[in-house]
């Protein structure tokens, strides 16, 4: 009972904090558009509602119409709720279109009995911490040969618009601009692309080696196409 009533007062604080951040952002908001507290707390709370149902609209619209394109009117079979709920809360305040993209390929891989896909729980975290270039740049990296680039490297000088397999023998020394490697640096992070090692431990961006996690997670996040005859 006393563990009980710990987990009520911890619940109650909580919550309590949860309406007092609630209460803040209200009146930081009606202080500037010259209204009561409650104005100000009814306008945060709907422009939030509105902006999340605005997103799952338009996420339920392009599920569909990645389902037809992969021939199907239904889902095939059932996505489990782990994967689901965190997915589907996670797609629907995704603010950028090429991502919310990705998200609802990856429900409608999930949903689809022949996609060939696994979703995995690690790939709505991986979506969820990826900028669009970073997509961009997966995109990019995992359209060569697979094998051939995990064995030999990938040089990186020309992204993100292009990438090349590292020739035997060839050392690779140019270094992409910074913001590609801040974008690589985080790629490595979440397992999606490694760097190779080098003498000293320093860090260096100018190839990296595919990963069979970031194959995977490039291939749950592709919708699939219906075969023609």
């Amino acid at each position: 009972m006393e563990e009980e009533s710990k987990a009520i007062q911890e619940v109650a604080k909580a919550t309590g904090k949860g309406i007092d951040a609630v209460r803040e952002a209200g009146g930081f908001i009606a202080r500037y558009v010259a209204g009561p507290l409650e104005e100000g707390v009814g306008i945060l709370s709907d422009r939030l509602k509105y902006v999340r149902w605005e997103r799952q609209v338009r996420l339920m619209q392009r599920a569909d119409q990645f389902l037809r394109e992969a021939g199907l009117e239904a889902p095939s079979r059932a996505v489990p709720l782990k994967i689901a709920i965190p997915l589907l809360q996670a797609a629907t305040i995704e603010d950028d279109d090429s991502l919310q993209d990705l998200f609802a390929a990856l429900l409608v891989n999930a949903a689809n009995a022949a996609s060939g896909v696994e979703v995995h729980r690690s790939f709505i975290e991986i979506l969820s911490q990826i900028t669009p270039l970073e997509a961009r740049i997966l995109n990019v990296i995992y359209s060569l040969p697979f094998d051939e680039a995990r064995h030999a490297g990938i040089i990186t000088d020309a992204l993100p618009d292009s990438v090349r397999i590292l020739a035997e023998k060839e050392d690779a020394t140019q270094q992409p601009s910074d913001e590609i490697a801040l974008a690589l640096g985080n790629l490595v992070r979440v397992g999606c692309v490694k760097v190779p090692g080098t003498w000293g431990g320093g860090e260096t961006f100018s190839s990296v080696n595919p990963t069979l996690l970031g194959r995977e997670f490039v291939r749950a996040c592709t919708t699939r196409q219906r075969k023609t005859q």
